[in-house]
């Protein structure tokens, strides 16, 4: 099988594999890394909205919303 492999590889030319191995396997990582760089841009961005107070969204009365506790009731009108 060796004898096999080994005649193959003398007889392929250069072109062959550099275009028909080389070169997918090379476009198929770069394009890998483009798209989780790209993934990865975008949950930085969402990290950075949900840390920063002055991006997050504030509720009708201009307040912040506080998750209230079972069994509490809120009073919706201050004094």
């Amino acid at each position: 099988m060796s004898y096999v492999l080994s005649v193959f590889l003398k007889e392929l030319p250069g072109y062959v594999l550099f275009g028909g191995i080389f070169m997918p396997v090379t476009l198929l990582l770069l394009l890998l890394i483009a798209y989780f760089r790209i993934k990865l841009l975008e949950v930085n961005e969402e990290l950075a909205m949900a840390q920063d107070p002055g991006k997050v969204f504030l509720n009708a009365h201009g307040q912040w919303q506080k998750p209230g506790r079972s069994g509490q009731k809120r009073n919706k009108c201050k004094n």
